[in-house]
């Protein structure tokens, strides 16, 4: 139930953010306002980024950086930093990544789950198996000698189990066989 609890916390995250996301941008990367006016400013050294909802024509240094450096620069050094600079327009589909992560949040869940289910249940199989062992050379159950009623339910999920827990015994051995054999005798079992 937590993991539920969690799981419709993240999603109502990733509904309600949807204006946080946009799926098309334009992005422009331009050298520092140093390196075309030729002075040394603390304030001007770094690379300047901007990241506009502008169209793809109108995705360039002219509509995007110059609004912000138009005042900084002369006519002509705007000649020189435009060409410069480097404008992208990006397209991606934010549903479909959501969606992916949602899918594979759910598994890896599923997953966390069924290996928690196989932690619990591993005791029970092993007390069960330690007290009435028997090994089986026939796989096949024959349940015509078995009485109807309440002790046929019984004894069915009896038999389930043991043969659950005999196939994990035999699958440790066979696991246990072939480390020793690979480890000390450096052979495969065919």
């Amino acid at each position: 139930m937590k993991h539920l609890t969690y799981f419709v916390l993240i999603f109502c995250c990733f509904t309600f953010t949807k204006g946080q996301f946009d799926d098309k941008r334009c992005k422009c990367i331009c050298p520092s306002l140093s390196s075309v006016t030729n002075k040394t400013e603390k304030s001007h050294t770094s690379r300047l980024m901007q990241t506009t909802n502008d169209p793809p024509n109108r995705c360039n240094c002219e509509f995007v950086m110059l609004k912000i450096v138009a005042d900084k620069l002369s006519a002509n050094e705007i000649k020189e930093f435009c060409p410069r600079c480097e404008c992208k327009y990006e397209n991606r589909n934010t549903t479909i990544i959501r969606y992916v992560v949602i899918i594979v949040i759910w598994v890896i869940s599923i997953l966390v789950v069924y290996m928690l289910f196989l932690i619990i249940l591993d005791p029970f199989l092993n007390k069960r198996v330690k007290g009435s062992y028997q090994e089986h050379t026939n796989e096949e159950v024959i349940l015509e000698d078995a009485q109807p009623g309440p002790s046929h339910n019984m004894s069915v999920r009896g038999n389930v189990l043991n043969r659950v827990s005999n196939q994990q015994d035999k699958w440790k051995r066979q696991v246990k066989e072939q480390r020793r054999n690979i480890y000390d005798r450096h052979t495969m079992l065919n």
